[in-house]
């Protein structure tokens, strides 16, 4: 079992940036504790020293859907401001959401399958009589091509190849572009409030977990 999530401040002030490093910290203390891996892939610095903008981290092992799932939501920290002593605000939210994670498809050669066929539009008899256009078709993803552009079907298929790969890395490369818009989106969707759990102090003690769906789904089990 492998998921990715991502921990955010959002677009929250430093206060914000603060408790997403020491939520980062919780993560991976627990994530040892259950013997679950997690690892950073990704972490991007705040304005003030020891501060986390956003985080995202893999989590591996038969435990990982349970443990994503009971930091999935809203972390709330109670307490004054670590940069604003005389800040009147005490509760600071962040957000940590799942990444969808995209499937990079690998180009192999023995994953295609050729069909050759009629080239069609002007050219004479040889148009007509000839099967020298192909249609390259990636097995795996259903992505398919045709070359027509000489009359030697040995180098159509040299062309239908390539294409077909140039395509394959292009829908890669659309499907990385859609990840990172996502990523994106989840800084801007942070609910202040109903939290999945709350931490409190600079000690960053945990107070309490709001949120348990455990009795509920063995109810429905049963």
């Amino acid at each position: 079992m492998e998921k990715i999530i991502q921990i955010t401040s959002g677009r929250g002030p430093a206060e914000c940036t603060w408790v997403v490093g020491q939520v980062l910290k919780k993560v991976l203390e627990e994530a040892n504790e259950l013997q679950v891996k997690a690892t950073v892939l990704q972490r991007e610095a705040g304005s003030e020293n020891g501060t986390v903008e956003t985080a995202i981290i893999q989590i591996e092992g038969k435990k990982a859907n349970d443990f994503v799932t009971s930091w999935l939501g809203t972390i709330q920290w109670i307490g004054k401001s670590t940069f604003r002593k005389f800040h009147q605000r005490k509760n600071w939210f962040i957000g940590i959401f799942e990444i969808e994670q995209s499937s990079e498809t690998k180009f192999h050669e023995k994953d295609v399958q050729y069909q050759a066929m009629r080239s069609s539009g002007a050219g004479g008899q040889h148009v007509n009589k000839v099967s020298s256009a192909i249609r390259a078709t990636h097995i795996p993803t259903g992505i398919a091509v045709v070359a027509m552009d000489s009359r030697s079907q040995h180098q159509n298929k040299k062309l239908a190849t390539e294409r077909l790969k140039q395509k394959i890395e292009t829908n890669n490369l659309n499907q990385y572009k859609n990840q990172e818009q996502n990523t994106w989106t989840n800084q801007m969707q942070i609910e202040r409030g109903n939290p999945i759990r709350v931490f409190q102090g600079s000690d960053f003690k945990k107070q309490k977990v709001v949120k348990s769906y455990k009795k509920e789904r063995l109810k429905f089990k049963k």
